[in-house]
Parts: structure tokens; C-alpha cells; sequence
């Protein structure tokens, strides 16, 4: 923790009159708030919206918002919504708190929970409707610290549709202007791994960058007693498979991590025919931001190289996804120092990087910003439960974790500006 607590250090040092002490700090949830956030989440959990299908989710978000007098925005592509606590002066910039509201395509197989999903092949397996809770939660218990004059500068509440969807839907809610004002944001992803009462912290790189690679393989065809006359075009796509990440591990700073992995390999009919076509798709996941910039050329130099020595033709489709979120310094020491002020530094923990996609990353491309793992795993909980399986639960105390978190860092950021 040297790295995090030196940082968390300095910001406790910029605040002022020092640190605050661990529940000294205004916006605690009282009882009937918690019990209404579970309530909240396990309506959600029940009523999982795939990316950009999410009406129902935005209706309810948008509800409970109105009920606190608040002005919440459905964004442009008819799901999800921006709202802000506290009336901006068009000059100080505001902190932003993101959640993603959509589900995954698998089937919910949870037993024994009033909560499990009532739609078929649809689950909330990420954790997102954890993370709309807690910004939801966050967001009512803002509004009456600004009632109160308590809320140092507004907050900008943005529920974010289609996380799952790649490129993402971070990339059309910034096309709508939801970072418009805003200085800095902030996310958390429920980890399984993390005990409870935690959180995980990483300055840098938290996650990877993921793009999607098709490829498609021409040659004339021809039979296989006569390979040398034509295109041997099954030599050629195995080649493809072996040869091009063998030469990127070759092309590119091993500590950028540069990885292309196939998950499919399609071609041929006949034992004795040549095929005409073939086809490869797979993932290029990468570590590093710059590399990840590079990495569309680098690929397709790469596939041309190899597929050009056994003649054969390239179709190259190179999907962007994400890239890798980015927690900037500043950022992380507030999330360090708004945990240590509600819980005490006993409940912050190095966490590593992952080579999952979070479109989180695309918001860190405009402004700074940083992203927290959020502890989700009952203590002694020996189950082994992880991220996009249809058995992934969470404790619900993790909703409270997180809407301290987020409270705390607004009213911090606040203090710090």
C-alpha cells in the first residue's frame, strides 16, 4: 500500500484542517435508506435489460430521482440518464459518479434467493445493478446535504446504458455532452474477490484494453494432390493462428502485454479439397494505452506479412472496443482518502490489473478520473463466485460501502477544489 497510502497522504494533507476521522463525515444512510437501496437493487436483479434495451431500469432510476426533486435527463439514445445534485455555476467543475445499468445474455442460476431473475436468459452477472444502486443511493443522499448547505459543489449523476456492448455506450453518452462541466469522475466494479467493507485500488492501468479481430482467407482452391498449384489456403489460416501472435510478441515492449487469441477457426468441407475460404475471429488485448493505439497497425502489418508469404488474400475487420481504464494519481489518493475518512485505511487494498474491458476507460480519455474494485464477497464465503456467471451474487452491505465511498469523495473533492 506504500504507493496508495503516500498519495492518500498527500490529499489528507491538502484537506482542510487534516484528514477526517473515520465517521466524521456528514451523509451516513440511515436505516430505512439501506433497506430501501436492497429493496432497490433486488428489483433491478429481478428485471435484468440487455445494452440499449434498458426502459424499464431508466423509468424506475428516473422515478425515485424525481420523488428526491431532482431534474434527471434520459439520455438521446432512450435509455439511461444524467441528473445533477446541486446547481452548477457554468465554472467549477463537477465530480460525476458513473454507474452502468444493463445486464448480460445468460441465464440466472441462483437458487434459493427471492431475487433471482423472472427473465429467461438475462442476469445481472456483472454487478451492475450495484452500481446503479450505489450512485442512486449517492445521489439521495447528496440531495439532502446540498438541502442542508452541506454539498460543496453540485454532482453529476450519470447512469450509463450498454457497458456490455461493444464500443460501449460511455461513447454515446459523451457524444450527448454527459462530461459537459464535469472536472473529474469516478466508478466501482464489484469484485468477488474482495472481501466486503473493502475496496481495491490500483494507480495506472486497472483494466485492458479489448478490441475484436475477424479475419477472412482467399485463395483459388484447388485439390490437395496438387497443393503447390494454388493457395493452400488451411496451411495458410494455420499459419495465421501460430505465426502472427508469435511475430507481435516480437513487435511490441513485452510489458505491454499485447495478446491475440483466437476463439474461432472456420474452413474447409473435404478431405481432399483445398478450400477458397477461411476464416479467423478472435481478441487482441493489451495493458498499455499507447500500445493499444498502435496496436490496428502493428495487427494488420502483421496478418499481411504472414497470410502474403502462403498467397493467400486478407479481408481484415479490426474492431475497436475499449481501452484500458487509466486511474490517474489524484484521483485514486481521493477515493483513498474519502475510504479511509468513512471506514478507517484497514478497508483499502492494492488490487491488480485485469484483462477484462470496461468502457469506464472512454470518460478517462476527456477528463481524469479513477475507478474502485468494490468488495462484494461475504467473509469466509467459500463459494468461489465470479464476474459473468449465472450463479454471481453479492452481499448487499456492499451498497452501503459504496455509497459512503462515493458521498465521501464528493464532499472531499469538494473540499480540495
Amino acid at each position: 500500500m506504500n504507493q496508495l497510502k503516500s498519495r492518500a497522504s498527500q490529499t489528507e494533507a491538502e484537506l482542510p484542517g487534516g484528514a477526517a476521522l473515520p465517521g466524521s463525515l456528514p451523509g451516513g444512510l440511515s436505516d430505512d435508506l439501506r433497506a430501501e437501496l436492497i429493496a432497490f437493487r433486488r428489483d433491478l436483479h429481478m428485471h435484468p435489460e440487455l445494452g440499449n434495451q434498458e426502459f424499464r431500469t431508466t423509468a424506475a432510476i428516473k422515478a425515485r430521482l424525481e420523488r428526491a426533486g431532482l431534474e434527471p435527463r434520459v439520455l438521446p439514445t432512450g435509455t439511461g440518464l444524467v441528473c445533477d445534485v446541486g446547481e452548477w455555476d457554468g465554472v467549477t467543475p463537477m465530480l460525476a459518479l458513473r454507474a452502468d445499468i444493463d445486464a448480460l445474455p445468460i441465464p440466472d442460476t441462483k437458487a434459493g434467493v427471492p431475487y433471482r431473475s423472472t427473465v429467461p436468459d438475462r442476469a445481472h452477472a456483472c454487478g451492475h445493478d450495484v452500481h446503479t444502486t450505489a450512485v442512486l443511493g449517492a445521489g439521495l443522499v447528496l440531495t439532502e446535504l446540498d438541502r442542508q448547505g452541506l454539498l460543496p459543489h453540485p454532482v453529476r449523476l450519470l447512469f450509463q446504458p450498454a457497458e456490455e456492448v461493444l464500443p460501449g455506450g460511455a461513447a454515446d453518452a459523451i457524444e450527448s455532452g454527459v462530461l459537459e462541466g464535469v472536472g473529474r469522475i469516478l466508478g466501482v466494479h464489484c469484485d468477488p474477490k474482495v472481501d466486503v467493507g473493502k475496496i481495491g485500488l490500483r494507480i495506472g492501468a486497472i483494466t485492458s484494453a479489448c478490441d475484436r479481430l475477424e479475419i477472412m482467407l482467399d485463395g483459388p482452391g484447388g485439390h490437395t494432390a496438387r497443393p503447390h498449384l494454388t493457395t493452400d489456403l488451411v496451411t495458410a489460416a494455420a499459419r495465421v493462428a501460430v505465426d502472427v501472435p508469435a511475430l507481435l510478441a516480437r513487435r511490441v515492449d513485452a510489458r505491454s502485454g499485447l495478446a491475440v487469441t483466437w476463439g474461432r477457426l472456420e474452413t474447409g468441407h473435404a478431405p481432399n479439397v483445398i478450400p477458397q475460404h477461411a476464416e479467423l475471429s478472435g481478441t487482441v488485448r493489451c495493458l498499455d494505452l499507447n500500445a493499444w493505439r498502435e496496436a490496428p497497425d502493428l495487427v494488420h502489418a502483421a496478418i499481411d506479412e504472414v497470410a502474403g508469404m502462403h498467397r493467400a488474400k486478407t479481408v481484415i475487420n479490426y474492431i475497436r472496443g475499449v481501452p484500458p481504464v487509466v486511474n490517474d494519481a489524484e484521483s485514486i489518493g481521493l477515493l483513498d482518502a474519502a475510504m479511509t475518512a468513512r471506514r478507517g485505511s484497514y478497508a483499502i487494498e492494492d488490487t491488480e490489473q485485469s484483462l477484462g474491458g470496461e468502457d469506464f476507460s472512454w470518460y478517462l480519455e476527456h477528463v481524469s478520473g479513477a475507478m474502485a474494485r468494490l468488495g462484494v464477497r461475504t467473509p469466509g464465503d467459500t463459494r468461489g463466485l465470479d464476474l459473468h456467471r449465472g450463479n454471481f451474487d453479492v452481499d448487499e452491505d456492499a451498497i452501503t460501502v459504496a455509497v459512503e465511498l462515493f458521498t465521501a469523495s464528493a464532499l472531499l473533492d469538494g473540499n480540495r477544489s
